[in-house]
């Protein structure tokens, strides 16, 4: 590739001609101050906070968008630049909610952490705060457009990156501001309350809907057996929460941290990840030895679920039936345990712990009640979760590791790659080779479908059948190889989609970090590399050889696809609308 020489600073560098000044920079650690910019994602210039001066340059450049050139000269620390970027950011500031100390963002905020890098101690501009309102009809996201800085940044996730586009900019100069289209509520269009804007957000102008407080009551209830389960990619995020690295794994911590809580039963949703794979796989075997409808394409992601029943209801029936872990355990805790434990389910409280915004939304879909009741009651963020800790005062790093609860705690490392891209698919194909071949394989790791490209496609040998197999990560990458299918290019007999970019792992109800931590880290790398650790070190690896699942088919379920199992753990899609009834007559 032809490169260019540049001066920055004084410093001379070479790089890609492709490069922007920007990242020029930071191949010299040379930090320009950014709020708009996010990398390969938003680089519109938008915020001006990433000014620079370049020798010959009639004005002030906008680094994210000025392509390098040989021979420039560029100066990112100047008196001019200094006093230009804290007006811009006093101007920012002026018509923004800076009610710091209730914001579910304060000292995670960049807005905020600019401010103080800039010695903002008044606003030089006096001026009304725009009219603006709360957006909060959505179960998973609430849109607070009076902290809104218009970076864009939410907008370019959810259009470049999800291949949704339900938000954009409107009005424009003063009167711009950033919704979905003629004032709707989120609730109202084809949002797929994947919380990847959330995650873009350098403010806390969108956020998860808040339900610990029901989450509290429920625990102060004497008359409420309250029971939590805990998805796999909690566990190699969490930690971030506390000061500890990002993949740190805080298994037992965490369990610890939820027995203090006060929750009656601390169960793993590992246990029905293994479950899924059971009901999965055997949905798939079917699928292929009598000639159903493929591929069969994997259901346990809401986000994506809702995605393919609004932008591709003809697809519907590839979909498995299988519910999500987390709606199989909710399931199973009001049944099979309520048994049991000789509790009665009415009196149980079911809460999960998600990395996913969607989670919320999936728990209050009207086919998730097969138990007889709400197979879920309440669901919290990894980020919900840390703050419930917090609030307690829990001295979270030193905790001693605790355990899970029995039955439903047993778990296997296949059940642990769930939360990332292409875990599933590993996970599935673990038990498919081995039940279809009836010999117990010599490699169960797949690292065809391992990775953070954003389709991956892998052909597998097992036994008689060829294989074919494709992972997408991010519902615009979904949406790609759907097209495919479509088409007749992409011919798959087992298909894995994961709504959020990277899978569970970088869901929307994880730890946020801000634009340049993502710059110096790929969070989809190091928490995936985290869990396939943690699947490395455990005894059982597959999931038809965890003992307790083999217990509750024998117990409870009777086999996998039964009707039993299929009243129980299965269920139903149906087409959405792309635009709301009656909204835009």
């Amino acid at each position: 590739m032809e490169k260019v020489t540049l001066t920055i600073d004084g410093r001379s560098v070479t790089v890609p001609k492709d490069y922007t000044v920007l990242k020029a920079a930071k191949q010299l650690n040379i930090n320009i101050p950014t709020l708009c910019y996010l990398r390969d994602i938003n680089q519109i210039g938008a915020c001006r906070m990433c000014l620079v001066e370049v020798k010959g340059a009639r004005s002030l450049q906008a680094s994210c968008t000025l392509p390098v050139a040989e021979g420039m000269e560029v100066k990112t620390n100047t008196p001019l630049l200094r006093q230009t970027r804290k007006t811009i950011l006093e101007l920012i500031l002026s018509d923004h909610n800076r009610e710091c100390t209730t914001c579910v963002r304060s000292k995670n905020c960049e807005l905020q952490s600019m401010a103080r890098q800039f010695g903002i101690k008044d606003i030089y501009f006096k001026t009304k705060l725009s009219p603006s309102k709360v957006d909060d009809l959505s179960p998973s996201i609430v849109r607070d457009q009076s902290k809104c800085i218009l970076c864009r940044r939410c907008i370019a996730v959810c259009h470049e990156v999800q291949g949704v586009g339900v938000i954009q900019a409107t009005n424009r100069g003063f009167h711009t501001t950033v919704e979905p289209a003629f004032g709707l509520s989120l609730n109202e269009v084809a949002c797929i309350n994947c919380g990847q804007c959330i995650q873009a957000c350098p403010v806390g102008a969108l956020k998860e809907k808040d339900d610990t407080e029901k989450v509290w009551q429920a625990l102060a209830d004497p008359d409420k057996h309250v029971v939590v389960q805990t998805a796999p990619a909690v566990r190699i995020a969490l930690g971030e929460e506390f000061g500890l690295p990002p993949g740190s794994l805080v298994t037992g911590k965490m369990v610890s941290a939820l027995r203090l809580l006060g929750f009656d039963r601390v169960f793993d949703t590992d246990f029905s990840a293994d479950l899924t794979i059971m009901e999965e796989g055997t949905e798939l075997i079917n699928r292929i030895q009598s000639g159903g409808k493929l591929p069969l394409i994997t259901s346990c992601s809401p986000g994506w679920i809702k995605f393919l029943e609004t932008y591709y209801p003809d697809m519907i029936d590839n979909l498995s039936t299988c519910k999500s872990p987390q709606q199989m355990m909710g399931a199973v805790i009001k049944t099979y345990y309520a048994q049991k434990a000789g509790v009665d389910p009415g009196q149980i409280y079911s809460v999960s712990i998600m990395p996913c915004t969607a989670k919320k939304y999936e728990c209050e879909r009207p086919e998730m009640n097969s138990s007889g009741y709400q197979d879920v009651d309440a669901v919290l963020t990894t980020r919900e979760l840390a703050q419930m800790i917090q609030q307690v005062g829990i001295d979270f790093v030193n905790l001693e590791d605790g355990t899970f609860d029995s039955p439903l705690g047993e778990s296997t490392g296949a059940a642990v790659i769930f939360g990332t891209t292409g875990g599933v698919m590993e996970a599935a194909l673990r038990t498919v080779a081995e039940v279809l071949t009836g010999q117990e394989a010599e490699n169960i790791e797949y690292h065809a479908v391992r990775g953070v490209e954003g389709i991956k496609e892998a052909s597998i040998q097992i036994g008689d059948l060829h294989l074919k197999a494709a992972v997408a990560h991010g519902t615009g990458n979904a949406r790609k190889l759907l097209d495919r299918i479509r088409s007749g290019e992409g011919d798959y007999h087992f298909v894995e989609v994961m709504a959020c970019p990277g899978g569970c792992a970088t869901g929307g109800g994880q730890p946020i970090h801000t634009a340049t931590e993502k710059m110096s880290t790929d969070f989809r790398k190091v928490r995936g590399q985290a869990l396939y650790e943690a699947d490395g070190q455990l005894k059982l690896r597959k999931s038809h050889d965890n003992p307790e699942i083999k217990k509750i088919y024998e117990d409870f379920l009777e086999a996998p696809n039964s009707p039993k199992a299929h009243k129980l753990l299965h269920t139903h899609y149906n087409k959405r609308d792309l635009y709301p009834v009656n909204k835009c007559n």
